[in-house]
């Protein structure tokens, strides 16, 4: 007998893999809301050749066979040994401004992070662990409109100042509030778009403690 929710069981293990709640992914795929992905979870559809396609644009780690089929593994084998992600031994606040000035001292392959770019690492105290010495940024250059509510980027603008922060909207869609993890030492900052030269979203991070 054929299980009328195993759609949504692969669906929402993309969407967690994706680490995004389900209106998020919903966005982040092209949709206007996340009614349909609902009509899959309570069975009354499968997962469309469009929705595939959709999913497979925003993340091609994901196998379009097991998402339409369940046959084989999520995550594409050649992906799955890991892409080689530039490895800088320098501050993130350096080298963004200025990328090409800089070259990688090594290349690493990490297969768990999927979509990231560049790795560098910065000491901004406003999102770091009170204990963390420092901290690696594992990063992925996105453009103005893919940016999403309650995701971390680090924003470099115009003026060449780079800011790490944790993003919220405001009521004003020119405006974002940036909003630090130490929220009692940092105060929220309030920047237009129209500042803003680029932005990487934050895929994962690593904290080296202090001893």
């Amino acid at each position: 007998m054929t299980n009328k929710y195993a759609n949504w069981e692969r669906l929402e293990s993309v969407i967690r893999w994706a680490n995004m709640t389900t209106n998020f992914f919903a966005i982040y795929i092209g949709l206007n809301r996340a009614e349909n992905l609902y009509h899959i979870k309570r069975g009354n559809y499968g997962i469309s050749f469009d929705l595939a396609d959709r999913i497979v644009k925003c993340f091609p780690e994901i196998n379009r066979t097991w998402l339409l089929t369940g046959a084989g593994t999520m995550l594409n084998s050649e992906l799955v040994a890991g892409n080689e992600i530039a490895y800088y031994n320098d501050e993130v606040e350096n080298i963004l401004p200025d990328l090409k000035r800089y070259s990688p001292i090594a290349n690493i392959c990490l297969p768990s992070i999927s979509g990231c770019e560049i790795v560098a690492r910065t000491y901004q105290r406003a999102m770091c662990e009170p204990t963390c010495a420092v901290t690696e940024l594992f990063l992925k250059r996105v453009e103005l409109d893919e940016i999403i509510q309650g995701n971390e980027y680090v924003l470099v603008l115009k003026d060449n100042s780079v800011i790490w922060r944790k993003l919220r909207l405001t009521a004003n869609e020119q405006e974002w509030r940036l909003v630090a993890r130490n929220r009692d030492d940092f105060e929220d900052i309030i920047i237009t778009q129209k500042n803003i030269a680029q932005a990487w979203r934050v895929i994962a991070k690593t904290a080296i403690m202090s001893s």
